[in-house]
Parts: C-alpha cells; sequence; structure tokens
C-alpha cells in the first residue's frame, strides 16, 4: 500500500538528504527513524549553474520515490551539503570553488521554489560534523571537532553543544592554518591554503610524485596517490615513510593548534586522507608529546563516506517539523 500522507502520521515522516561532492551527487531518502530506504548518486560533471543542480535534484527526488513506491506529497523536507562558505541561515552559497566558483547564490530559495518542499542548506563538513554526532564517533558530544582531510581541509566544530559558524560563515577553514611544516605564505585568492598543500590529498600526491622521480621510483597508478603512499609507507617503504612521518608531524601541530583554542574532548578524522589507519597511528604518536593544557584525543569517523548523507537526513529531519508549512 501507498505510504499516508506525513501530515497525518508522524510515523509516516520521509526527508532527503543531499551531499554533494566534487564528482558525485549523492541522494539519500530516509524514514524519520533516519533509516535509509533507497540511494541515488549522479555525476557533478555537468553541472555548473544552480538550475543544473536543481534540475540534477529533481531527477533524484524521482528515482528515490519510484525506488520506495512513495507518493511525492509523502516527502516533508531536503537538505543539502553544499562544498563551500555557507550561510544556512539565510539560505545563501557566498562562495564555492565548485562549479565555476559560485558567489551569492540564494540556493535555499532555489531548492524550495524549484522543488516545492522545505528546505536547508549546511556546509558539507558540518553536515559530516552533525552526522558523526547523531550516528557516528563522537555520538553525544557536546564538544569536537570533525576534521575533513581530503583533496582539501576542512573542519565542523561543535563548542558546548552548538555548531560554531562565525561571524562570516566561514569558521573551520582550517586549511588555510600556517603551522611548522607548511609554507608561510599566505594562500592566494581562491587558490588552496597552506595546511592543504601540504597534507591535502593533492598536496601529498604532487609531494609524493616528485620524491619518486628524484629517487626514480616505479609506482603503479593506485601507487601514486596520497593513500597509496600510505600503503606503501605501512609495506616498509624508506620513502614513502618519511612523507607519511612529515605529515602526521603537520597535522599534529595543527590539531595540537586547535585544541588549544577549542578544548575539544574529540578529534574524528574523516576524509579519503584522514582515515587512512597509518595517519592515525603515526599522528598519536607524535601528539604524546604535547600534554599541556590537555592532550588531544583522536579517532577516525565510523561513518566514512555516509557522514555527509546522514547528516543532511538529521538536518532534514530537523528542518521538515519547524517548517511544516510548504512553500507556495
Amino acid at each position: 500500500m501507498p505510504a499516508k500522507s506525513l501530515h497525518t502520521s508522524s510515523s509516516r515522516r520521509y526527508v532527503v538528504g543531499v551531499d554533494i561532492g566534487g564528482t558525485n551527487l549523492r541522494m539519500a531518502l530516509a524514514n524519520a527513524r533516519g533509516q535509509i530506504l533507497a540511494r541515488c548518486r549522479t555525476s557533478t560533471t555537468r553541472i555548473s549553474t544552480p538550475p543544473d543542480l536543481i534540475r540534477h535534484v529533481r531527477h533524484g527526488l524521482d528515482h528515490l520515490l519510484r525506488q520506495t513506491s512513495l507518493p511525492r506529497p509523502s516527502l516533508q523536507a531536503i537538505a543539502v551539503g553544499v562544498p563551500g562558505v555557507t550561510d544556512s541561515a539565510s539560505g545563501v552559497v557566498l562562495l564555492t570553488s565548485f562549479f565555476g566558483q559560485w558567489r551569492d547564490v540564494p540556493l535555499l530559495k532555489l531548492l524550495e521554489s524549484g522543488l516545492d518542499l522545505p528546505a536547508a542548506i549546511e556546509n558539507d563538513v558540518r553536515l559530516a560534523a552533525i552526522g558523526e554526532r547523531w550516528r557516528g564517533s563522537a555520538r553525544g558530544l557536546s564538544d569536537f571537532v570533525f576534521l575533513a582531510i581530503g583533496t582539501g581541509i576542512a573542519a565542523g566544530i561543535f563548542a558546548n553543544g552548538h555548531l560554531l559558524r562565525g561571524a562570516g560563515h566561514a569558521a573551520g577553514e582550517v586549511g588555510y592554518l600556517v603551522v611548522p611544516g607548511t609554507a608561510l605564505e599566505l594562500a592566494a585568492p581562491g587558490a588552496p591554503g597552506p595546511l592543504e598543500c601540504a597534507i591535502g590529498g593533492e598536496g601529498l600526491r604532487l609531494q609524493w610524485q616528485r620524491i619518486c622521480r628524484e629517487n626514480q621510483l616505479t609506482l603503479s597508478r593506485s601507487d601514486s596517490v596520497a593513500t597509496g603512499m600510505f600503503n606503501r609507507a605501512s609495506a616498509g617503504d624508506p620513502f614513502a615513510h618519511t612523507l607519511l612521518r612529515r605529515t602526521a608531524q603537520t597535522l599534529a601541530y595543527a590539531i595540537y593548534d586547535m585544541a588549544v583554542v577549542l578544548n575539544p574532548s574529540l578529534f574524528v578524522l574523516g576524509g579519503g586522507v584522514g582515515v587512512s589507519p597509518v595517519l592515525l597511528e603515526q599522528t598519536q604518536l607524535i601528539l604524546r608529546r604535547f600534554s599541556e593544557p590537555a592532550q588531544p584525543k583522536l579517532t577516525v569517523s565510523a561513518l566514512g563516506d555516509d557522514a555527509q548523507l546522514l547528516g543532511s537526513i538529521r538536518l532534514a529531519l530537523d528542518t521538515a517539523p519547524s517548517r511544516a508549512k510548504r512553500p507556495k
């Protein structure tokens, strides 16, 4: 039987979470308990304008509804994770390096008018922090940092139970930190920050490939990326281990500096680079020396790639009751 209207039974609440990534747009439909009932993904290579994005999300919604045999009115809300500086209160994407440098895009308004659904938007790394606090490694914690280390680096920060966004909505843009092991020059407008260049996925790839050229090392395609370098380090490659150690040292400095300011109970490492067990181990070893005023504690994401999706589902569930009146 088709699901009843969401307005007649709280147990029939359904929401959709969306994660906009560098190469894929992922969507999931979930029930009121946050259980994912259906998923879909599409490439972002053809998305360049806000209408392109709305069209792809609309097609994704239709696909999810077909998978679950749910009627369109059964959806109560949608939440979207955006890579970039995002004003979640006004619903405006202030700046993103994706899609040809969007600036000041009123995405919330476009979503609600284009989809006829209550909507919410948030920075994708902050959504990952919400997901980890709800269902992951930081479950129930009031003070923690989710540190996403992938191609770029950013943090989702909870302090006293509240998500920090900052006066200019740029809290957590820690890829711009300058610490020992990074370049001392400030980043040019639109360019990666010093910490990103030093230990982000692209920065590590370039360093590793330079080391390999200089030492005439032969690499497979999988070995040439940051995670491949970590695998080589685990296997005993001395050149890879040197770079791993240097990466862990720089990461430890950045974590310690954040810990001194924020005093969180936990750092959760996520992203394609951040979840590496060998990077976690090496960084923990280095941080043993940093005990004042408190030694930072580290773990890896329990949710992996689903952190952003689950965060967007949680945000959509929170949005639905507060914005129950559907937009005209």
